[in-house]
């Protein structure tokens, strides 16, 4: 039974945590930000930040700590955000990103405030996760590893080798999360390359396949918690580019782009809908 403060507190962090990356995309200026891809992650993060993920902010660097890999490391003002709320950076921290001189980069990796993975070419962080998890069960270890994909860089080969090197050593301390919104940054991934039916793939490589709404914090718990012992498990959470902010929705040109101030206000204004957080 997910209890509805559960619920509540997850919602409401997602609310603040979307504004604050508008915030981001308003501070980066001319250079841009990825504010479609980081919409679409919101609630992800907000469940494995407030709810999912064994970590210690006094401690960072335990290695009995889980780790979060961000595949789709473009999602990072989604993942900033969610470090701020965890308490691993200050919140008025988040308006340094992309400035001279500060910690927070477009692809940063600062393992004392919770950036285990700096990004790079799409299709490498699953078999990072699968490297981590097996050294983990050596060592006999707690640590529980999550990788967030793309679903556009499921193109890749390398993933799928990797989807069936975790199968073959069931690796059940490994939970990938793929942010399905159906949108790459050359189009819709349907039309660049198919890659429905997404479950039954998955399914035939021998992980265990759960589905959920990924805008629903009570479907993305109800999720986690249905991961099976012995097997390697993968979520596919639905959901859309650019989620909350209609002019942003589903459009491909948002996966980098400069928000203005005056898209910014709009957009603020569509978030809260007349609430406060």
């Amino acid at each position: 039974m997910i209890q509805k403060e559960r619920v509540e507190r997850l919602t409401q962090m997602s609310k603040r945590m979307r504004l604050a990356a508008l915030d981001m995309a308003l501070a980066s200026g001319n250079n841009g930000s990825h504010l479609g891809g980081s919409l679409s992650a919101i609630e992800i993060l907000a469940v494995l930040y407030g709810d999912i993920l064994n970590l210690d902010v006094k401690n960072p660097l335990n290695p009995d700590r889980d780790r979060f890999i961000p595949s789709k490391n473009h999602c990072v003002l989604a993942h900033i955000p969610a470090l701020a709320e965890a308490g691993f950076i200050e919140k008025q921290e988040i308006l340094e990103f992309q400035k001279d001189g500060g910690r927070l980069t477009g692809y940063p990796r600062r393992t004392e405030i919770g950036l285990e993975y700096s990004g790079g070419s799409l299709g490498m962080a699953i078999s990072v996760g699968i490297g981590i998890a097996l050294n983990a069960r050596e060592h006999h270890r707690k640590t529980n590893v999550y990788v967030l994909m793309g679903d556009g860089e499921l193109n890749e080969g390398s993933i799928w080798e990797a989807f069936m090197s975790a199968a073959h050593y069931k690796l059940d301390n490994i939970t990938a999360i793929i942010d399905r919104n159906h949108l790459s940054y050359d189009g819709d991934t349907e039309e660049v390359m198919g890659i429905d039916s997404l479950y039954d793939k998955l399914k035939a490589f021998h992980w265990n396949v759960l589905e959920c709404n990924g805008h629903d914090v009570k479907s993305l718990l109800e999720a986690f918690e249905a991961r099976k012992k012995g097997m390697p498990n993968i979520i596919i959470a639905d959901t859309v580019k650019g989620k909350g902010v209609s002019f942003i929705e589903n459009r491909p040109e948002w996966h980098h782009h400069r928000l203005t101030k005056e898209e910014y206000e709009l957009a603020r204004a569509e978030v809260l809908g007349g609430e406060s957080v």
